[in-house]
C-alpha cells in the first residue's frame, strides 16, 4: 500500500488575526512600492552552511563520477513502495524533473535554470507545474547523501536526469559538473504577477491573439508553469494556435524551432503523464502542506499503491509503445494516427487515437499484460499541425541518428545554458566541441610587459573618462545569472555590440582606433588592452583626486571573432539603463532606479559596491553624453567622495524639476547646485542606502571610498574571468 496517503486539509495550524500570527507584518507589506535592495544580498555569507572556504569547484573534482553515475542507474529500478516507478523504472521522473530544473531559464536577463538547485525552494518546488517532484528529488536523496559535499543538488539533479536517458538507450552528448547550490528562495525573478497559480493567460499578454506579446522576462504561458498549457491556450484545444505559443515560450528559453520539436518528442519519447484519478482531492503543494508531511505535497488520499494512481498534471497516458525505451515511437504514434479530442479520468482535455490496434498501444504502469490509452498533448498535436514543426518531425523520421543527434544536443543545451562558458564545466564527460551557444573566446597571452602596454596606452591623446566609459561598458553587460557577457573577448568592437546606442559608438569607434594598433603591435589581446586602458584612466583619477591606490590588472583575456559570435543572442544583453553612467532610453526613465538595481544585481554587486562605483563615476565625470545629472562635485575628473558628502549636506534642498528630474539647491539662498535623476536621489532617499552613502561621506573615509571603489572596479572588470576564480 502508498504509504503517501496523509491528512490532505491543508488547513494552517496557526489562527490568523491573533497574537500568534504566522508571519509578522514585514516592511515589504508596508511600503510594497520601496525600492527592495535585499536582492543585492540574497545570498549572502550568513545563509550558506557550508564552510567559509568550502570551494565547491574543488570539491567536485575529487568526486568519484563513475560509481556516482553507476548509483543512478541502479535508482532507476529501484522502485519505492511509497513511490513505485511507472513500469518500474524512475526514467521518465527523473528526466522531467531535470526538465523542469532547466526549463525555468529565459534569455532575457539569464535568469532561472538548473544552475542553483533552486527547484529545491519556493515557488519553484510548489508550482502546478512541478507536481510530485519533490519525490524526485526525496528520491535522490540517499545518494546526495552518501556523496555529500562532493556534489552539489543543482548538479545531482541534472545529472539524475542525463543518466534516465541513457538507461531509456540514448546516447547523450555529455555532461558538466560545476553548479554551486544555492541555500534560500531567490528573491531576483519575476516569475510574473499573479496572485493564483494558473491564472488565465491574458494577464501576461499584451493581446493573447499576439503569441509575441508575452510580457517582457517572462517566458511561461501561466504562473506555475515551465513552458505552454498542454490542453491549449487558456486549456483550450487548438494546436495551431499552441504552435505559436511555444514557438515564443521555446524561443525565450533559447531554443529554435528544430531544438523546440527535437525536444518535445525527445521528452515524450519515455515516461507518462499523471491523471488517472480525481485531481481535486489532492493536498496542499509542499509549501502550503501541513508539518508532518515533511516536504512533501500533493498527497493523494485516493493512492492505491500503484503507480497508476498518481495524479500530476490531470493529463493521463503515455505516448508511446515503449515508454521505457527511447526510440522513434513518438514519431510513429503521432504521424501515424488521427487524433481527437477527449478527457482525462482527472478531467483534462488531452487527444487520443481515433484506432488504434491493441500492439501499439502501451501496457499499463502497474505491468503485466494490461493495454492503456495512449495520449497526446495539444503541445504534441502542434507539432503535427503547423507547418514548420511537422517538416522538422518530417526530417527526423527519415533519419533517426540525425534526430538522436540533434535531441542530444538540446537536452545538453537545456541543461547548460546558464553555465556560461566551457571552462566552467567540470568532470570526465565535458564535450570537446565548442558550442556558439557557449560564447567562445580564445586564451589570451599573460605574458608580457603590461606596464609598457599602459605607457603607450598613455601616450594616446585619450582621455581617462573615455577610457573609463569604453571599459565599463565592456564589462558591464556581464550577468551573474547565466555568465554571459563581461570584457573579456572583446566583443563590444563586434556586431551588435558596436552599434548600441549606450556604447556611445562615435566614441566607442575612436576608442577602439587609438587602442587596436597597440593590441596589434604588442601582440596583447584587445579585451586586454581595453581594461588596461581603464585602469590607466582610473589611475589618473586616482593621482588627481590624491590617492596612491593601485589598481590590480590580470592579463590573459582573448579578443572572440565574429564567427565565435552568435550575434542575435546578444541582442538581449544591450542596456536599456545603465544608473552607473546615468543612462536610461526614454521609456525606461521613469524606472530607472528598479533598472539600476537590476544591472548591479546582474553584475553580483552588494549594495555597498553599487554605492561606492555609483559615486566614483559620478564624480569621475562619466555619464552617458557628458551630462552633469549626479555630479556633484566642482573637481570632475578628480576621484573623490564629494557625490556623497554633497548629497547628504544639509544646506541643500531637492525638488523635482519635471520629466523625471531633480534640483540640489541652496537651503539658504535657493541656488540651483547641481542636478539629478532618479538613480541619483535613491541613494538618498532609501534608508539602507543612505546608510552606506553616509559612510562614504565621513571626513575620516575619503581614503576608504577611494580603496573600495578600486577593488569594485576590479570586481567588474574580472567577472568574466572564470580562470581566476
Amino acid at each position: 500500500m502508498n504509504d503517501m496517503t496523509v491528512n490532505t486539509s491543508g488547513k494552517c495550524p496557526v489562527m490568523h488575526g491573533s497574537a500568534t500570527s504566522s508571519r509578522p507584518t514585514s516592511t515589504k507589506d508596508w511600503w510594497p512600492e520601496a525600492l527592495n535592495v535585499e536582492i543585492l544580498h540574497q545570498h549572502d555569507a550568513r545563509s550558506n552552511p557550508m564552510d567559509p572556504d568550502f570551494d565547491y569547484q574543488e570539491a567536485v573534482k575529487a568526486l568519484d563520477f563513475d560509481a556516482l553515475k553507476a548509483d543512478l542507474h541502479a535508482l532507476m529500478t529501484d522502485s519505492q513502495d511509497w513511490w513505485p516507478a511507472d513500469w518500474g523504472t524512475y526514467a521518465g521522473l527523473m528526466v522531467r524533473m531535470a526538465w523542469h530544473a532547466a526549463g525555468t531559464y529565459r534569455t532575457s536577463d539569464g535568469r532561472g535554470g538548473g544552475g542553483t538547485g533552486n527547484l529545491r525552494f519556493a515557488p519553484l518546488n510548489s508550482w502546478p507545474d512541478n507536481g510530485n517532484l519533490d519525490k524526485a528529488r526525496r528520491l535522490l536523496w540517499p545518494i546526495k547523501k552518501k556523496y555529500g559535499n562532493a556534489v552539489s543538488w543543482a548538479d545531482l539533479m541534472l545529472l539524475a536526469g542525463n543518466v534516465a536517458y541513457e538507461s531509456t538507450g540514448l546516447e547523450t552528448f555529455g555532461f558538466g559538473f560545476g553548479r554551486e547550490d544555492i541555500w534560500a528562495p531567490e528573491l531576483d525573478v519575476n516569475w510574473g504577477e499573479e496572485k493564483e497559480w494558473l491564472a488565465p493567460s491574458e494577464n501576461r499578454y499584451a493581446n493573447l491573439e499576439d503569441a509575441d506579446t508575452l510580457g517582457p522576462n517572462l517566458a511561461a504561458v501561466h504562473m506555475g508553469l515551465i513552458y505552454v498549457n498542454p490542453e491549449g491556450v487558456n486549456g483550450n484545444p487548438d494546436p495551431a494556435r499552441t504552435a505559436q505559443h511555444i514557438r515564443v515560450t521555446f524561443a525565450r528559453m533559447a531554443m529554435n524551432d528544430e531544438e523546440t520539436a527535437a525536444l518535445t518528442a525527445g521528452g515524450h519519447t519515455i515516461g507518462k503523464a499523471h491523471g488517472n484519478g480525481d485531481a481535486d482531492a489532492l493536498g496542499r503543494e509542499p509549501e502550503g502542506a501541513e508539518l508532518e508531511a515533511q516536504g512533501f505535497g500533493w498527497m493523494n488520499p485516493n493512492a492505491t499503491g500503484k503507480p497508476s494512481s498518481h495524479v500530476t498534471s490531470g493529463v493521463e497516458g503515455a505516448w508511446t509503445s515503449n515508454p521505457t525505451k527511447f526510440d522513434m515511437g513518438y514519431f510513429d504514434m503521432l504521424f501515424g494516427h488521427e487524433w481527437e479530442l477527449t478527457t482525462s479520468p482527472a478531467g483534462a482535455k488531452q487527444w487520443k487515437p481515433v484506432n488504434i490496434d491493441d500492439v501499439n498501444m502501451p501496457i499499463d504502469t502497474d505491468g503485466g499484460t494490461t493495454k492503456t490509452m495512449p495520449v497526446m498533448t495539444d503541445a504534441d498535436m502542434a507539432m503535427k499541425v503547423d507547418p514548420i514543426y511537422r517538416e522538422i518531425c518530417e526530417k527526423f523520421m527519415a533519419d533517426e541518428a540525425y534526430f538522436r543527434d540533434t535531441f542530444a544536443r538540446a537536452w545538453f543545451k537545456l541543461l547548460h545554458r546558464d553555465m556560461g562558458p566551457r571552462i566552467n564545466y567540470l568532470g570526465p564527460w565535458v564535450p570537446d566541441e565548442d558550442l556558439i551557444w557557449q560564447d567562445p573566446i580564445p586564451a589570451g597571452s599573460t605574458s608580457y610587459d603590461v606596464d609598457a602596454v599602459k605607457a603607450k596606452i598613455a601616450a594616446t591623446d585619450l582621455t581617462p573618462v573615455e577610457m573609463i566609459n569604453t571599459a565599463w561598458d565592456s564589462a558591464r553587460t556581464y550577468r551573474d545569472t547565466d555568465r554571459r557577457g563581461g570584457a573579456n573577448g572583446a566583443r563590444i568592437r563586434l556586431a551588435p555590440q558596436n552599434t548600441w546606442e549606450a556604447n556611445e559608438p562615435e566614441r566607442l569607434n575612436k576608442v577602439l582606433a587609438a587602442l587596436e594598433p597597440i593590441a596589434n603591435d604588442t601582440g596583447v589581446s584587445l579585451a586586454d588592452v581595453i581594461v588596461l586602458a581603464g585602469n590607466v584612466g582610473l589611475e589618473a583619477s586616482l593621482k588627481a583626486g590624491g590617492h596612491d591606490v593601485d589598481v590590480p590588472f590580470s592579463p590573459g583575456r582573448g579578443d572572440a571573432t565574429d564567427a565565435m559570435t552568435d550575434a542575435e543572442s546578444f541582442d538581449v544583453l544591450e542596456p536599456l539603463a545603465d544608473g552607473f553612467r546615468n543612462f536610461a532610453k526614454d521609456q525606461f526613465a521613469t524606472v530607472a532606479d528598479e533598472m539600476f538595481l537590476d544591472r548591479a544585481q546582474l553584475l553580483g554587486l552588494t549594495a555597498s559596491e553599487m554605492t561606492v562605483l555609483l559615486g566614483g563615476m559620478r564624480v569621475m565625470g562619466t555619464n552617458y553624453g557628458g551630462t552633469s545629472h549626479g555630479v556633484f562635485t566642482d573637481n570632475v575628473g578628480s576621484l573623490s567622495n564629494d557625490y556623497f558628502v554633497n548629497l547628504t549636506d544639509m544646506g541643500f534642498t531637492w525638488h523635482p524639476s519635471g520629466d523625471g528630474m531633480y534640483e540640489l539647491r541652496d537651503r539658504l539662498t535657493g541656488e540651483i547646485r547641481f542636478t539629478a535623476t532618479k538613480a541619483d536621489l535613491v541613494f538618498g532617499s532609501n534608508s539602507i542606502l543612505r546608510s552606506f552613502a553616509e559612510v562614504y561621506a565621513q571626513d575620516d573615509n575619503n581614503g576608504k571610498f577611494a580603496k573600495d571603489f578600486v577593488a569594485a572596479w576590479t570586481k567588474v572588470m574580472n567577472n568574466d574571468r572564470f580562470d581566476l576564480k
